[in-house]
């Protein structure tokens, strides 16, 4: 070959390396910058404590939960970072990825300084209701101070990704989907058994949702609750018939069966499916439904489904962490959970989604049982609490007006009143920090000046303030001793800062996500910018979590 000739081959040969790696290194960066999957499903599962994952465990199938652990990244030691641990503050950090301390969402009721009364978290009366005569649709999220991921993600697909948001609690499905779902969708039950929205989202209910309401769906999940198994294979559990529980009402004994027929008259009508399993299988059906009339996940741009399971939660509260019903819940909803990846991947593909899961909260042990099994736990008497304050509000000020409310475990003060007294606000936020601690069953008092100094060290005060906002929470904060609630005897809550209600399963599946898991600490707030980096999208613009890399491949 001449030279000339052998010299633009070698050119060439240079050439065409050089664009082939360039061109594969292109490639590369794309798939290392951002991954774009159909759907993202966020999945919250309602008072879900992270040892439901370990304790029933060996009872769980293996294409519900186990087949999300072992084929996704599972963080093990997540948490909570900030009290009150309740559903409207667990579902608005979930979704805009920071504290009660921006999103502004400090509990699911709170005193309102300006009006002076208490407000709910979602209600909206400039709204109408859809798909129902009564008020209960008369909700939006505009307390919600951010945007919510889902919003990033509208904005970044210039509103051509859809958002879809479904929960049987309206905070739940609002708070969720954010101020610019195409749709979000709650339960009411009593009489009606529909799903509703409310016209801040459209001024009528689509066909799909109007056929489905009309088409009695809701008879078929009035069925008897039994054990989904024998009952000897219910060992992580405590006996059936346990002094722990409450009773639905025409129960003489917390006993399985349930037959929700026979006792919906006396127990709110269709609001009873909310108290069983049923209401999450109800929940994964409409989900489904809605990916399918929606078109969720059938385009090359990035769709958002949130599906909140509440009556996890309602059967929580009821019966206990500790009881039958709350392990067949789980092992029903472990089912739930197959039945809806099985659907995602023949609908949208088997890795053309991206799927979280985890919890707004957990949930104590029932005091009384603790007390039995010689654990330390108490009961706090709200009534007693606000009466004795109250008293000592007139000694001390001479005008009991002083303390306009108490909620939240936080003091509300009048603090034109207390000017014209001639007392100082420090002084008398002082003097019932003084007071306060003096009753039994609270760990600790604080002034909400003392919050805004707190040392992040201690768990407990890097929690209230990143619950704590400026302009809509208290001047002063107490905290209850670890295990005491203010609660009834029977049945469980929740609320606190302690690691019961902090701790909370946070699992990532799918598409774009490594299979692994931590047990380094992470928390609620990590889980909105994890899922913004993975798809390349803005972060809300207060978002203050960190991205959990290690989940990311």
């Amino acid at each position: 070959m001449p030279k000339n000739s052998l010299f633009l081959f070698y050119c060439f040969l240079i050439f065409t390396a050089f664009s082939c790696q360039n061109s594969s290194s292109s490639h590369s960066d794309d798939q290392v910058l951002f991954v774009s999957p159909k759907l993202v499903v966020g999945i919250v599962v309602d008072q879900m404590r992270y040892d439901y994952l370990t304790r029933f465990w060996d009872d769980y199938g293996q294409n519900g939960f186990k087949r999300l652990i072992a084929n996704g990244f599972t963080a093990k030691n997540h948490h909570f970072d900030y009290i009150q641990t309740l559903t409207g503050p667990g579902h608005a950090s979930v979704a805009t990825g920071t504290t009660p301390r921006f999103h502004g969402i400090i509990a699911n009721d709170w005193f309102d300084k300006d009006s002076s009364s208490t407000v709910y978290c979602v209600d909206d009366a400039s709204v109408q209701s859809v798909g129902t005569s009564s008020s209960y649709g008369k909700k939006s999220p505009r307390r919600l101070l951010v945007a919510t991921l889902a919003d990033q993600n509208r904005l970044h697909t210039q509103f051509l990704g859809k958002t879809i948001s479904i929960s049987i609690k309206d905070r739940a499905a609002i708070l969720s989907g954010g101020h610019t779902a195409n749709a979000a969708y709650w339960f009411y039950g009593n009489d009606e058994g529909r799903w509703i929205t409310s016209s801040f989202y459209r001024e009528s209910l689509p066909n799909w949702v109007q056929e489905y309401n009309d088409s009695g769906f809701v008879d078929q999940y009035l069925q008897p609750w039994n054990l989904l198994y024998d009952l000897s294979k219910y060992t992580e559990s405590d006996k059936d018939n346990s002094p722990y529980e409450q009773l639905l009402k025409g129960k003489q004994s917390p006993v399985f069966p349930y037959d929700l027929e026979a006792l919906k008259s006396q127990n709110g009508g269709f609001s009873i499916i909310s108290d069983s399993p049923f209401g999450n299988t109800m929940t994964t059906d409409f989900a489904i439904k809605a990916i399918q009339e929606e078109a969720l996940g059938e385009d090359k741009i990035t769709d958002f489904l949130t599906v909140s399971y509440s009556s996890t939660d309602k059967i929580g509260h009821k019966f206990g962490i500790n009881s039958k019903e709350i392990q067949d819940t789980y092992l029903r909803m472990d089912q739930d959970i197959a039945r809806l990846l099985s659907f995602l991947d023949t609908h949208v593909g088997a890795n053309e989604y991206t799927l979280y899961l985890t919890s707004d909260h957990g949930a104590s042990h029932v005091p009384s049982y603790l007390n039995d099994v010689q654990i330390p736990a108490g009961y706090f008497n709200k009534k007693d609490f606000e009466r004795q304050l109250m008293i000592f509000t007139k000694n001390t000020f001479g005008d009991a007006g002083v303390l306009k409310n108490i909620s939240n475990k936080q003091l509300f003060l009048d603090h034109t009143l207390l000017s014209l007294s001639g007392i100082s606000l420090q002084e008398a936020k002082s003097l019932f920090v003084e007071e306060i601690y003096k009753y039994s069953g609270i760990s600790r008092v604080y002034a909400s000046d003392q919050i805004m100094r707190f040392d992040t060290l201690d768990k407990i005060q890097a929690r209230l303030l990143k619950g704590f906002h400026p302009k809509r929470s208290g001047d002063v904060w107490f905290v209850l001793e670890p295990n005491t609630i203010s609660y009834p005897r029977r049945g469980t809550t929740h609320g606190s800062g302690y690691s019961y209600d902090t701790h909370a399963p946070l699992i990532f599946y799918g598409k774009g996500i490594k299979k692994g898991m931590t047990s380094e600490a992470t928390y609620i707030s990590d889980i909105s910018p994890t899922v913004a980096s993975l798809l390349g999208i803005a972060t809300s613009s207060s978002s203050t979590g960190n991205v959990i890399s290690q989940a990311l491949d």
